[in-house]
C-alpha cells in the first residue's frame, strides 16, 4: 500500500468549527485596508501549502479556524481574497461594494447585506 491509512487521523470527519460570519455578510480585514462580501466558507484551511507558506510567519494565521472567500476591494482594485476568521471584522460602514462579480451572485438587501441569488450555489 503506497499511502497506508493513519489510525490517528479522522477521515471524513465533520468539522467542529463554527463560522462567525455568513455568506453575504460584508467584512473588512483587521490589518489591511480592504473589505468585501463573503461568497464561500471553508470550516478550516483548505488552500494550498504554497499559499500558506507565502504568508510571513509572524502574521500567518492558524489553520484550525474558518477561512472565507471574499469578493474583495480596496481603493485601487477588485480581487478575490481568502482570509482567516481571526483577521476579519464586521463592516458596518453601509458603503456599497463595487466588485463587478457581486451582482452576478448577490442582491443587495435593505439591511446592507447581500442575499445570494436563487440558482447560485458553490
Amino acid at each position: 500500500m503506497i499511502n497506508p491509512i493513519d489510525g490517528n487521523r479522522r477521515y471524513n470527519a465533520i468539522s467542529r468549527h463554527n463560522a462567525k460570519f455568513q455568506i453575504g455578510q460584508v467584512v473588512r480585514h483587521r490589518m489591511f485596508p480592504f473589505r468585501g462580501v463573503i461568497f464561500d466558507v471553508d470550516p478550516q484551511f483548505a488552500n494550498t501549502a504554497e499559499w500558506y507558506e507565502s504568508i510571513p510567519e509572524e502574521v500567518r494565521p492558524r489553520k484550525d479556524q474558518p477561512f472565507y472567500h471574499l469578493f474583495a476591494e480596496n481603493e485601487r482594485t477588485h480581487y478575490v481574497a481568502y482570509v482567516s476568521e481571526q483577521n476579519l471584522l464586521p463592516d458596518d460602514s453601509e458603503t456599497p461594494l463595487t466588485h463587478p462579480e457581486i451582482h452576478e451572485w448577490f442582491t443587495l438587501t435593505g439591511r446592507g447585506t447581500y442575499e445570494l441569488k436563487k440558482g447560485v450555489a458553490n
